[in-house]
């Protein structure tokens, strides 16, 4: 049987970082052997599984982990502490802590798979503790996407800041399943949403995430910058879609400016929104991130 007909596979490893359990949900077609790495790091309020492997019924398509297989990579998709089937640590969590996380993950994968190097793809505030990893181990990435990056202008930022003191008080919150397609709306119409997928993501969401860490919001709100573009030497593409509440190319042009690379990348899609690899446009989105870590 040919690799491309064979079906595609989920792996669950663990890891340990700092006396605390991290899980990692990985996926290929055929044997992992020999295949190019990619890593998936989810943002602040779900974790990898639901963001990036989500089942929808009657659209396989969606599972942006299935169709990064079936191009030919060895998916992993990890939860960073406080999220997903991760330890849940007491009192908040940091970008600084996601990032050590990242870097004990990357470790064990080139160790698993007998490689020096990863493909990185960061989402939401995944961009900010990935953009930590990078800056400090660039030797470690190959190539790097930041997809839908926020800065401290962001229109969805500005909107928490009235949530502050709620974030500082608890480590962690609860968010109903109404609330978790909140995230499909904000500046995104109505017509880029399909509710068969948002209600399969709210499903998965609150069964998974029975309490989501309040600590990524408190950093965003009140720590940004939290990267530095100048240090960031690995190739690297921006991607968002149009209607992101969070990215945009007025906020983010300065960062891409200055990315010392002169292998960089500004993408964005139409048709979606914060969410766009669950919208309208996440076909268009699945491509341009294959094509832009085939790039050799």
């Amino acid at each position: 049987m040919r690799t491309e007909d064979l079906p595609v596979q989920g792996t669950q490893h663990w890891v340990v970082q700092e006396g605390l359990r991290l899980f990692i949900w990985e996926k290929y077609q055929g044997s992992p052997q020999g295949k190019p790495v990619l890593v998936l790091a989810h943002g602040s309020a779900t974790a990898s599984r639901e963001s990036f492997d989500l089942k929808v019924p009657g659209h396989p398509e969606y599972s942006l982990m299935d169709f990064l297989a079936r191009q030919g990579f060895d998916v992993f998709a990890p939860d960073m502490r406080g999220f997903g089937s991760s330890t849940k640590p007491e009192g908040h969590i940091t970008t600084e802590q996601a990032a050590g996380d990242l870097n004990t993950v990357v470790d064990f994968i080139c160790k698993l798979r007998g490689v020096a190097k990863v493909q990185l793809l960061a989402w939401s505030w995944g961009t900010q503790y990935s953009g930590q990893f990078v800056m400090a181990q660039p030797q470690k990435v190959k190539r790097y996407a930041a997809y839908a990056q926020m800065h401290a202008e962001s229109p969805d930022l500005k909107a928490r800041r009235e949530r502050l003191a709620t974030f500082q008080r608890a480590p962690y919150i609860r968010i109903s399943e109404p609330g978790w397609k909140l995230r499909f709306n904000s500046l995104t119409p109505e017509a880029v949403n399909d509710p068969v997928v948002m209600d399969a993501f709210a499903k998965a969401a609150a069964l998974v995430e029975t309490k989501s860490p309040t600590g990524p919001q408190v950093d965003l709100l009140t720590r940004q910058p939290l990267i530095d573009a100048s240090k960031i030497t690995v190739p690297t593409m921006l991607i968002h879609g149009q209607y992101d509440d969070v990215a945009d190319l007025p906020g983010l042009l300065p960062f891409f400016t200055a990315l010392p690379n002169p292998d960089k990348q500004y993408t964005v899609i139409p048709e979606g929104g914060h969410m766009l690899h669950l919208q309208k446009g996440h076909a268009r989105f699945q491509r341009a991130v294959a094509d832009w870590f085939s790039a050799s």
